[in-house]
């Protein structure tokens, strides 16, 4: 018996990857954590992540975690389009939530994954993390938040690899879904690239399907195409 873990899952894409590994009934259970629903987790406490950990445990153990939180504006701050807007508070915010917030969730659920056999921690980042790809500047602090991410998933590859040489870690970029962390900026998508959280949730759900161990610790696109650093 195994269990799926979505983290984020009270809407867009992290309910709709939830609904569809529901439906395909690979796992004895599904925990569905999201900081408003019945089953809660606060990707920026660490306690409420600590808890949401040992409740996993009382259960089959996860060999699928998905962390599908991010964070790339609010009411009052959105990108940065120069180093002129830089604010200390907002950089450490958008660190909490894109890089740090899945930092914790790996520490506490990681360990709880089995050592044998095929298990999977993805966690939902961004093309625009990658530096060789960053080609316009701006969006600073989304752009090292989630740079920070893809180095976080790196290096616990390496270190899952020891544990379970089975293992896969992985960073996943949905493309731009419509969403509320999108919808500000889907004035410049090309037709045709705008995806719903369901189109977006079965195209990511297919490229995990289609790795193995040798694609730990690297970024995938939505096609399955790996994204340089």
């Amino acid at each position: 018996m195994t269990a799926a873990v979505i983290i984020g899952s009270s809407g867009g894409i992290g309910a709709a990857l939830a609904d569809a590994i529901e439906d395909e009934g690979t796992f004895d259970m599904v925990h569905r954590l999201s900081r408003a629903g019945t089953d809660r987790i606060d990707i920026e406490d660490e306690a409420s992540i600590a808890a949401a950990a040992a409740r996993i445990a009382a259960g089959p153990p996860p060999a699928l975690v998905i962390v599908a939180t991010g964070m790339l504006h609010d009411a009052t701050h959105g990108p940065e389009k120069s180093h002129r807007e830089l604010d200390a508070a907002w950089l450490a915010r958008t660190m909490a939530v894109n890089a740090i917030g899945p930092a914790m969730v790996a520490r506490h659920l990681l360990p709880l994954m089995p050592r044998q056999g095929r298990t999977v921690f993805a966690v939902l980042s961004a093309r625009i993390g990658s530096i060789s790809d960053n080609r316009l500047g701006g969006w600073y602090g989304y752009r090292m938040a989630k740079a920070a991410l893809n180095q976080l998933v790196r290096t616990l590859s390496i270190e899952e690899r020891r544990r379970n040489d089975r293992s896969i870690v992985v960073g996943l970029h949905p493309g731009t879904v419509d969403t509320a962390l999108s919808r500000p900026f889907q004035g410049n998508v090309r037709p045709g690239t705008l995806f719903t959280p369901d189109r977006a949730a079965s195209q990511l759900l297919d490229v995990l399907d289609g790795l193995g161990a040798p694609d730990s610790g690297k970024l995938f696109d939505f096609e399955g195409k790996e994204v340089a650093p």
